[in-house]
């Protein structure tokens, strides 16, 4: 029988976080599964606890491609990370938040004991999330740069004091340009991220679209779109703007942006896979996430509601 590889993603900058991982890695070996790190992971929990260096390391003595799913504690920059890490596989991410919000986690820190054990039963499900292919061109249409992102693409100006000058395309077709400081194109998963400090709508994960949204544009249309999930999205800098832009990929890649450069945004032919334990309404989740009021709630009513 192949031995159960299972990636653990975890920082050492937090005590709590470098003895979870401890317990994550002490459980899988008890099992009978082979825990795994990324090298920067065991070179900084090593640091910590010389234990950590036993451990196998990704790409070295274990290949992404055998990989069965990634363990990860953390908040959601650390989940955006380890789906980073995993992209080239078809292995899962199951968060666990160590983190404030975590609006990505599957379940929280009390709760990590029983995931491991879910894990090792294979007691869980698998969600996969439309993820964004992002392509940018120079001004004479070659290729120049390509990644992915789970939770939005944006494009933002360089430096503080300028604008940068855009037009919008989407379908193929101009639909408008304007001087802003950047876009947010987002996800249903980015949905609650950087989409939503910019005051862009809620998306159900289970509603396929994207959103395209301003941000502090000098224009009288600059409302927030949502647009079909076949849909490519273009973003242009214009040839008149005075300084550079930047692209930012779930605020982890990043590549510079001239006057004259193209970034086209779509749908991924390949998603992201979220292992869930507790399939849950995606109402429940932004009431317990963001602590949203439901006081006098007089509960469901198939009478009432019909």
């Amino acid at each position: 029988m192949n031995e159960r590889n299972i990636l653990v993603v975890a920082h050492a900058g937090r005590d709590e976080t470098v003895a979870a991982a401890r317990r994550v890695v002490d459980a899988l070996r008890s099992a009978g599964a082979r825990p795994v790190l990324a090298p920067v992971d065991r070179a900084e929990l090593a640091a910590v606890d010389a234990g950590f260096g036993e451990v196998d390391a990704l790409g070295e003595t274990v290949s992404i491609d055998d990989l069965e799913l990634a363990i990860v504690l953390g908040g959601d920059g650390t989940i955006l990370r380890a789906a980073e890490l995993v992209r080239d596989s078809g292995a899962p991410v199951l968060g666990i938040n160590m983190g404030h919000v975590g609006f990505l986690a599957e379940i929280e820190r009390d709760d990590m004991d029983d995931a491991v054990r879910r894990v090792i039963a294979r007691d869980y499900e698998v969600e996969e999330r439309l993820a964004l292919a992002v392509r940018v061109k120079d001004a004479a249409g070659a290729v120049v740069y390509e990644t992915w992102a789970l939770n939005e693409a944006t494009v933002e100006k360089a430096s503080r004091e300028r604008m940068i000058e855009v037009v919008i395309e989407v379908e193929g077709r101009p639909l408008t340009s304007f001087g802003c400081d950047g876009m947010v194109v987002s996800t249903p998963t980015g949905s609650t991220a950087y989409n939503f400090s910019a005051g862009g709508p809620v998306i159900w994960p289970g509603v396929e679209a994207i959103s395209v949204i301003p941000l502090s544009a000098h224009a009288l249309f600059a409302r927030p779109l949502v647009v079909s999930p076949g849909a490519s999205v273009a973003i242009e800098m214009l040839e008149r703007t005075s300084g550079t832009g930047i692209l930012w990929c779930d605020g982890r890649r990043s590549h510079e942006l001239p006057p004259g450069a193209r970034v086209v945004v779509r749908r991924s032919s390949r998603p992201v896979r979220l292992a869930r334990l507790h399939p849950a309404a995606f109402t429940d989740r932004l009431v317990r996430k963001f602590r949203l009021p439901v006081d006098g709630w007089r509960g469901n009513n198939p009478e009432r509601d019909a």
